[in-house]
């Protein structure tokens, strides 16, 4: 059985859901771009990771060619030197120690950092890099807000400015785009990036932060210490 059809033009596909499209001439019907979401690990991911190595291989040969190792004095059992510090990798962890209990500091927060790690890539956090700022801009404001004022109680608490200042500052950045109305590249810039960017840009800077405190900073007893004193 014949149906009538009524040509119209329509940019809603459930108000009308069947199409028709007219090819004039010889114009091909054909995908200029396509837009993956996804890629291959291989060779898109791997290509990328090799390059990093080796620009890092090569930086690191040409600084130990220009600068000799920072190594101490030879290994003496009978002189324990103060502060005794981990290896460099090991001393944020080591300043966290000094804030935290023992078992705070060296047992859950890095078992929390390591299950984070693993359990935050499969929950649906911004899974397509929508914008933090996208969504509800209230609800989110609010959300963040209550997040970042609990973690801050906690760190004021324990003193811990080393982890309150750099999450203070980021926190900042981060609404920058709900407060400025007038829009710039900058503020653009910020308002799209998703929040699974801000998380590891936090978890990346309080790394860096705590271990070049206790590299830099740190003398004798763990107390501060400037760099230019030369107290070791």
């Amino acid at each position: 059985m014949e149906k009538d059809f009524k040509v119209e033009e329509s940019t809603d596909v459930k108000k009308t859901p069947k199409r028709i499209a007219f090819i004039k001439g010889r114009t091909a019907a054909r995908v200029k771009q396509e837009d993956e979401e996804m890629v291959m690990t291989v060779p898109h991911l791997v290509v990328r990771e090799i390059i990093a190595f080796e620009v890092m291989v090569i930086v690191l040969a040409i600084i130990s060619l220009l600068f000799d190792a920072p190594l101490e004095w030879i290994a003496n059992p009978d002189h324990t030197p103060n502060p005794a510090k981990a290896p460099w990798y090991f001393l944020g962890l080591q300043e966290l120690l000094h804030y935290f209990p023992p078992v705070v500091g060296g047992v859950l927060l890095p078992a929390l950092a390591v299950v984070a790690l693993i359990v935050i890539p499969y929950f649906r956090i911004n899974v397509k890099g929508i914008g933090l700022w996208k969504g509800n801009r209230k609800r989110t404001f609010v959300t963040l807000i209550v997040s970042v004022g609990i973690v801050s109680i906690v760190l004021l608490m324990f003193e811990v400015f080393a982890m309150l200042i750099p999450t203070l500052i980021i926190t900042a950045f981060m609404v920058v785009p709900y407060f400025f109305t007038k829009k710039n590249r900058f503020v653009e810039w910020l308002g799209n990036l998703p929040l699974s960017w801000w998380v590891m840009t936090w978890f990346v800077v309080i790394v860096v932060v705590l271990t070049a405190i206790g590299t830099l900073f740190r003398g004798p007893g763990w107390s501060w210490t400037w760099p230019w004193e030369g107290i070791y």
